[in-house]
């Protein structure tokens, strides 16, 4: 069975970009907001996750996968059940990312929220 992401370009806002400042500039952010998604983040090499990240610039109505946390676990953040599922993404070559990206989760929260 195939399927499609519904977004494959990351958005201007995503906070997996470097450049993103995760207190501006992202619609819907919320201080507590970030808490929440470390539950999507698997654990390396783990092959029983299967949280996902939503792009926060979708509503319930019209979700999409964040971009900047699908190339992260596909990539360095190795998600094997996401891996597995990636060739039968359609538009899966279409996937792009906008510069720079944070290696880990904990770079992609606000300062104050980073765990230490």
């Amino acid at each position: 069975m195939t399927w499609k992401l519904n977004r494959p370009r990351q958005c201007r806002s995503c906070p997996w970009n470097v450049s993103t400042n995760p207190r501006r500039g992202i619609p819907g952010y919320e201080e507590s907001s970030p808490r929440h998604l470390a539950s999507t983040i698997a654990e390396p090499g783990a092959a029983d996750h299967v949280s996902v990240m939503t792009c926060r610039e979708h509503g319930p109505d019209n979700e999409a996968h964040c971009v900047g946390w699908l190339v992260n676990e596909i990539g360095p953040g190795n998600n094997i059940p996401l891996r597995i599922v990636m060739p039968s993404c359609e538009n899966a070559r279409h996937i792009q990312v906008d510069g720079e990206q944070h290696d880990r989760f904990e770079d992609t929260l606000p300062a104050k929220g980073r765990r230490r």
